[in-house]
């Protein structure tokens, strides 16, 4: 099966970079008809977390009722897919990637975003560099060397831990969202961002054109 953009991992930031790419259908012409997977190992260690000091997100929430809702609201926009295994190889460019999974099944994507955290990166895939994480409170940990795009190479995203960003949830967060972001820019040709507005405000504003 094809997609648009396939998310190699479904923690903090390969979900929030799937919400983000579901979200803009509606707002966007071009979007309409694409589609997004996530393909998630069940390993991100939010799984086993307390949160207690995330923005947004009250105290005493546990991790796995966080990624929860993370896949739930991801899904909500009916163009994300989420599928659970492991990812052994990513081969290809971009507009023609093929993602190689574990149980013998691949699918197609015209981009691919890594997220799969920075304790190791063991998926086949040419083209990449591998480093020691800058970022880890923990020695033996790891990153992949990106631009300032997050691009590991053309057509190919890093975000999150992996990308090596700080090991705290809003870092993965915002991590994966502006991967998103980059990712659309290059759809449209310019950047793009979603910015959605209560009902009553969306009224208030028509009433002012019109008057």
């Amino acid at each position: 099966m094809r997609y648009d953009v396939i998310i190699v991992g479904g923690g903090v930031a390969g979900l929030s970079c799937a919400l983000t790419l579901g979200s803009m259908k509606g707002h966007f012409e071009w979007v309409e008809n694409k589609k997004f997977l996530v393909i998630d190992n069940n390993s991100s260690d939010l799984l086993k977390a307390l949160l207690n000091n995330v923005p947004g997100i009250q105290k005493g929430t546990l991790g796995r009722d966080a990624i929860k809702s993370l896949r739930e609201q991801a899904k909500s926009y009916g163009n994300v897919d989420i599928i659970f295994g492991r990812v052994v190889e990513v081969f290809g460019k971009k507009g023609n990637f093929t993602v190689h999974l574990e149980d013998g099944s691949s699918f197609q994507s015209d981009y691919v975003v890594i997220a799969t955290g920075f304790h190791k990166f063991d998926i086949k895939c040419d083209g990449i560099e591998v480093v020691d994480n800058l970022k880890s409170p923990r020695p033996g940990k790891v990153q992949v060397m990106v631009d300032s795009e997050s691009r590991a190479k053309d057509g190919l995203y890093v975000a999150g831990l992996l990308a090596g960003v700080s090991t705290m949830y809003a870092c993965a967060a915002g991590s994966g969202v502006q991967v998103a972001c980059n990712i659309m820019a290059e759809y449209v040709g310019k950047n793009v961002v979603v910015h959605d507005v209560p009902e009553e405000r969306h009224s208030e504003e028509l009433n002012r054109e019109e008057v």
